[in-house]
């Protein structure tokens, strides 16, 4: 069995997400999705709308998706590719050589991402829709 890894916050899902998740799923016949946890959102720098449990739920409810683990920080993709014993990592192409250094472990794919739809544009389109009180 050939098991394929991807990582993300995969809040507001929409279709860019069940694009890239599709595709990983492609490489493989095992998908794993490591979730970036409420806590490490915040070192990143991120707010979810939704939290960790509920996008969780989101995410195992996708036929692509075969298993969803927490991700709790960055050095996390080497031991849960040795742990779950990946055979392909994959990632968004707005990462492109972030995570060559994985190669030595395991084939490491960039996709392109699905352009015209983002989280962040959600959010940036939801916000310029709501008229502002003073």
């Amino acid at each position: 069995m050939k098991k394929v890894i991807t990582y993300g916050t995969f809040d507001l899902l929409h279709y860019g997400h069940i694009n890239l998740l599709k595709r990983a799923k492609e490489f493989g016949d095992f998908l794993i999705v490591g979730l970036s946890t409420d806590e490490f959102n915040l070192i990143k720098g991120k707010k979810a709308y939704f939290n960790y449990e509920q996008r969780k739920v989101l995410l195992e409810s996708i036929k692509y998706v075969d298993y969803v683990i927490p991700e709790t920080c960055w050095e996390q993709k080497m031991i849960d590719i040795k742990k779950y014993n990946i055979d392909v990592f994959v990632i968004g192409d707005d990462w492109e050589g972030k995570f060559d250094f994985l190669k030595d472990i395991c084939e490491v794919i960039y996709i392109p991402r699905t352009p015209e739809i983002s989280t962040t544009k959600i959010k940036l389109d939801l916000n310029a829709r709501i008229p502002r009180k003073f």
